[in-house]
């Protein structure tokens, strides 16, 4: 009887977080999935009307989505092994016991508790096209080296962009596996030492296999958090120059809160839900396979 009161208890502990689950998540992807179906502008929603299949087709045939979508699928497939990469490269830094070793751990750390949004328009500044003003292409013609255009040229928006992101959220990832790399006995390493294994083979062997579950989590948490860029575009480009950093995050905001379309918007959030979806059930299996 005790152990039944116990649990009615937890229940009611749970039920706020249920109720805010329903509100604002599912009830949210309901209503989205209703609306991707019908022509509904924000400005007259007393004007709705069913359109059935007409928002998706129109979708494949809009060269701005289809760019949106190539430029988020570009930008996934860049930053992960790059922001992954160099995670665990320095939680590899990291791990040893040295004298003050803390301070570079806070250090690495730190650019991802300053807003994304503070961090955007100081990485603007410091992509300033103008060397007088610009710290990267001062740095570029102090070296002799011919200046870039950055975040003004097509050709380098969304790579400098890429470039600033991987930066900012490598110390989240790198703390989850720094946290793995701890779990792995101590033991293993010198066991392996005295069989005549070298570091590389530690590596492959031990480490690797170690931390394989931390790697498969923080792969596809990095995946998930790519495919919803928003705030670097939005603050630094805009979405530009020539939509060459639009994403579909940016583009559903686009559609929905600046053209009004919210029936357009909706359609586009319903193929990126199932974008993501596949995305990670896809690196899932390959992983687990692996």
């Amino acid at each position: 009887m005790k152990m039944r009161k116990t649990s009615h208890y937890a229940y009611f502990f749970v039920l706020p977080g249920v109720i805010l689950l329903l509100m604002f998540l599912i009830s949210s992807a309901v209503l989205a999935m209703g609306f991707s179906f019908m022509d509904f502008n924000l400005l007259r929603p007393g004007d709705a009307t069913f359109c059935g299949l007409d928002n998706y087709t129109r979708l494949f045939q809009d060269k701005s989505f289809l760019k949106a979508l190539k430029n988020t699928l570009y930008f996934a497939a860049v930053v992960v092994p790059y922001q992954v990469s160099l995670a665990f490269a320095l939680a590899l830094l990291v791990k040893t016991n040295l004298k003050g070793i803390g301070l570079f751990r806070s250090a690495y750390f730190s650019p991802l508790v300053t807003s994304m949004s503070v961090v955007a328009i100081l990485w603007t500044f410091i992509y300033n096209p103008n060397p007088t003003q610009g710290l990267l292409n001062a740095l570029l013609t102090k070296a002799g080296l011919p200046t870039s255009a950055f975040l003004r040229s097509a050709d380098t928006a969304m790579n400098s962009i890429i470039f600033m992101s991987g930066w900012h959220s490598a110390g989240y990832q790198m703390m989850i596996l720094l946290a793995g790399l701890q779990a792995i006995s101590e033991e293993l390493y010198e066991a392996a030492s005295i069989d005549g294994a070298n570091a590389i083979q530690k590596f492959f062997y031990i480490t690797i296999p170690g931390i394989k579950n931390v790697l498969i989590f923080v792969l596809m948490i990095t995946t998930i958090n790519a495919m919803k860029l928003f705030t670097q575009p939005y603050v630094m480009t805009s979405g530009g120059p020539k939509e060459s950093t639009m994403t579909l995050t940016y583009f559903i905001y686009q559609q929905g809160f600046q053209f009004r379309n919210m029936g357009y918007a909706s359609s586009v959030s319903v193929i990126f839900f199932i974008l993501v979806v596949g995305i990670s059930i896809v690196i899932k299996k390959l992983t687990k396979a692996r």
